[in-house]
């Protein structure tokens, strides 16, 4: 990127950001916010049908912010909506996004745009510096999933993302002047990522967060991908302009054991692992004080995904809780974290069972490989501790404004004592995860409108994006535009040393990718 690009001064905030001023240039130690862990295009994954809305669209917002098709006349049919947000597969919402958007975005709402582009400006005017975009893919949850207009290979869906990602700063360009002029830029480098956020703009980062990494699932127990299919794998994402990834997520591979998901989700992903590895999981009391989430007792698999299970087949029963994962790091998949810490990418330690979480963090000790991250609260806190002295960075789970500051506060002794300053949030935005919901008991101390950004530098006041206001103390965080409005309700509770903390947590960011580049060729 030339200089020039990086430098150029962004364009006024359009209607629909409700911010006032422009970020300033930050130079190192770079001042602003991290989000470790969001999906700005994952309404292309799971077959392009499951989640609604897009990001942006070259014919106007009026394209971009609409509902599925079959969610059409009154939700009625929308029953992975429905389930997602209530537990039951029935229910009803208005369907008609723009201009009035009655029912959707909002912070419950799982299959509905939660990051169009104006919402992540106002995120980045009000202190965001860095986005980690994940390019996520299910191939099961997309052949589950009835309806689809994209593939279901998960590295020709990464690919797509991966192009939509670069369309959407062309589109950001085209809206401020030309190229190289908008305020979203894709970066490959920590140099590139400091030069565009001295610029005054926001450095994106891409990440991997898929199931079947370079084809690499397994059929009871029999691998489908080899260490040259991973090598080339790695080298196209590579080349793609991916620095982050995930080696497993929600269902065994062929490179690891998974983290468990607890409750009724448990129960479908845990069928989506059935479906994809011939086994469900796998699980042991756990003899160590690690431990994977608990599997709850077996239950009714929900309609219509009911119907997927063989006749005669059920849902195993598991010994007593605290459950382990038996399954770890595999020798694939320590391939695959060679490889990348050959490539200086970061890890994702996120989602791997405690045992593949021990084992991945053995080998990046025995190297003394800083490129590690717990990016959206999904491994056992126990591990936080060696992944700060490794010299990594954590991204807590974006949490309602209370419970997230609990974490932050739970965090400090730590950090304190091995000398990491800085913390991050992963607010898993169209990630099929709730984002935070309005702080319980806010009337006494309400977030009050206008107010400015850490560095004082932009007022927000409520965002509205056509008809429809939005107010963090009654919607909590309906969309990505109200992550500002998330900080101040959390300086608020926790006081201004949190949001100081937190406007350091890009520069944390930074520093671990630098360990990591610096050991690649």
């Amino acid at each position: 990127m030339a200089a020039t690009a990086a430098i150029a001064a962004p364009a006024p905030p359009g209607p629909e950001v409700g911010a006032v001023g422009e970020p300033p240039g930050s130079a190192a130690p770079v001042r602003g916010f991290v989000d470790g862990h969001s999906h700005l295009m994952s309404y292309e994954a799971f077959g392009g049908m499951l989640l609604c809305g897009k990001p942006f669209d070259p014919d106007g917002i009026e394209h971009a912010l609409t509902d599925c098709p079959d969610h059409f006349p009154n939700g009625e049919a929308a029953w992975f909506e429905n389930f997602t947000r209530t537990g039951s597969p029935v229910g009803t919402h208005d369907p008609v996004g723009w201009p009035t958007f009655r029912s959707w975005p909002a912070h419950d709402s799982l299959t509905h745009q939660q990051a169009y582009h104006s919402w992540v400006e106002r995120a980045w005017r009000g202190g965001l510096r860095v986005l980690v975009n994940h390019l996520v893919a299910n191939r099961q949850l997309c052949a589950i999933y009835p309806l689809k207009r994209n593939s279901c290979d998960e590295m020709a869906s990464l690919r797509l993302q991966a192009q939509r990602t670069f369309e959407l700063q062309d589109f950001i360009d085209a809206q401020a002047g030309g190229p190289g002029r908008g305020w979203f830029r894709v970066v490959r480098s920590p140099a590139e990522a400091r030069q565009v956020i001295a610029g005054g703009k926001l450095a994106v980062i891409l990440g991997v967060e898929t199931s079947e990494p370079f084809g690499c699932r397994q059929t009871l127990g029999v691998p489908h991908c080899t260490r040259a299919q991973i090598d080339r794998g790695l080298d196209e994402m590579y080349a793609l302009g991916v620095r982050s990834m995930f080696v497993c997520h929600k269902y065994d591979n062929a490179l690891c054991g998974v983290r468990f998901d607890s409750g009724t989700q448990g129960v479908i992903v845990n069928l989506g692992n059935f479906l994809s590895t011939g086994r469900f999981w796998t699980a042991r009391t756990c003899t160590g004080p690690e431990h994977d989430n608990t599997i709850e007792k077996a239950g009714a698999i929900p309609p219509p995904l009911d119907r997927l299970l063989p006749r005669g087949v059920g849902l195993p029963l598991y010994p007593p809780a605290p459950h382990c994962n038996t399954r770890g790091l595999t020798g694939l998949g320590e391939h695959m974290i060679r490889g990348m810490m050959a490539r200086g990418m970061i890890v994702e330690i996120d989602h791997m069972s405690v045992k593949a979480a021990d084992q991945a963090l053995d080998l990046l000790e025995a190297e003394g490989y800083a490129g590690v991250v717990s990016s959206h609260s999904w491994t056992d806190p126990r591990y936080l501790s060696r992944i700060y002295r490794l010299g990594g960075m954590v991204t807590a789970y974006g949490h309602q404004a209370e419970e997230f500051a609990a974490t932050w506060r739970e965090s400090r002794p730590l950090r304190a004592e091995l000398g990491r300053p800085g913390y991050g949030y992963g607010l898993d935005a169209n990630g099929l995860g709730a984002l935070p919901s309005p702080r319980p008991g806010n009337a006494s101390n309400p977030v009050t409108y206008p107010f400015t950004s850490f560095d004082g530098a932009v007022t927000l006041d409520r965002q509205r994006t056509g008809e429809r206001v939005w107010d963090v103390n009654v919607d909590g965080v309906a969309h990505y535009g109200l992550v500002p409005d998330w900080i101040e309700d959390m300086r608020l509770v926790a006081g201004d040393e949190l949001v100081q903390d937190m406007a350091a947590g890009a520069e944390a960011y930074l520093r671990t990718w630098e360990a990591a580049a610096s050991r690649a060729p």
